[in-house]
């Protein structure tokens, strides 16, 4: 019942913006208009919010991150290899369809979820690990996608710096960090303004991939997003449960938070990815509705396995 009262809600918000898009409430333009600001303006502010909260403290052994970063490589590495075999997919959808299969939904149900699974001893390796998720996996999915077989590596990287200073949420996440380094805490007005946007970013991010899924054939793309979906749901995290319970040592809970965050869903970004560089906007978005609704049944079922539900 908690997994369902978790995933409805976040469902129930999709269908919501299924059905404007549909009925013509929303139009194209400002369906994406609401996935530029989510990229833009919310997620950036939700982010910033985050990185500057006070409080948690503790350590974390070198296991935990190879442990949860060691699936990633699994479900990623599979999904590319899948990806670039299906007619029709270049090189920077394989790309997304790995990043879709490892990039989990933590904001809008891996945090909830897991908070509640594990309370205060989850809490410190949940937030570091969405402190070093975002950027770890946003860095990897940009250097790929904006990657050019003919230029060096030096040009490489200058390109993926020059795409970096641009992109909103690694600003963010500059800001952020650097804010927790100097012990700088907004407060008054500005602490306002920053929780108020952040608090929007689930709400317009499900409405606008709610209303993208209107412009697409998802049913076309249903056999695509269920192979990105089974990854997802279930290569990732059994991947990080053998390395975080049977490789590497750690606090159980810090095993069965890695596990957790791995088992949630396609998160949104890979969706907000996809439209940023226009390729496999369909089968991304069919992904993140096929893991959003299969994971309700996936997560009480690891929950089970973690001995939480």
């Amino acid at each position: 019942m908690t997994a369902l009262t978790l995933v409805i809600p976040i469902f129930g918000l999709v269908v919501i913006g299924w059905l404007a898009a549909l009925t013509g409430v929303l139009s194209e333009r400002v369906s994406e208009g609401l996935s530029e600001y989510v990229f833009a303006i919310a997620i950036p502010a939700l982010i910033i919010t985050t990185l500057t909260r006070p409080g948690m403290s503790g350590e974390i052994a070198w296991g935990y991150w190879f442990s949860y970063f060691g699936g990633v490589a699994v479900a990623w590495a599979t999904a590319s290899f899948i990806g670039i075999r299906r007619e029709g997919v270049d090189r920077r959808g394989a790309v997304l369809h790995g990043f879709a299969a490892s990039q989990s939904n933590t904001i809008f149900v891996g945090v909830p979820m897991i908070l509640q699974a594990y309370g205060e001893d989850g809490a410190f390796p949940l937030f570091m690990l969405l402190a070093v998720h975002l950027p770890l996996m946003m860095g990897a999915a940009t250097f790929l996608i904006e990657a050019d077989g003919n230029r060096s590596l030096k040009d490489r990287l200058q390109g993926l710096g020059l795409v970096l200073i641009k992109n909103p949420i690694f600003l963010a996440l500059l800001t952020g960090m650097a804010m927790k380094v100097f012990g700088i805490i907004p407060g008054g007005m500005v602490k306002t303004l920053l929780s108020d946007i952040g608090s929007t970013a689930s709400t317009c991010a499900l409405i606008a991939l709610g209303a993208a899924l209107r412009r697409y054939r998802v049913l076309h793309d249903l056999p695509g997003a269920s192979i990105i979906a089974a990854l997802k749901l279930g290569v990732h995290p059994l991947a990080v449960y053998v390395l975080a319970f049977h490789v590497f040592t750690m606090p159980t809970a810090y095993a069965g938070v890695a596990v957790l965050f791995a088992a949630m869903p396609v998160g949104i970004n890979s969706y907000l990815l996809a439209a940023r560089y226009r390729t496999e906007q369909g089968v991304i978005a069919a992904s993140l509705l096929v893991s959003t609704i299969a994971g309700a049944a996936t997560t009480v079922g690891w929950l089970l396995v973690l001995g939480r539900a």
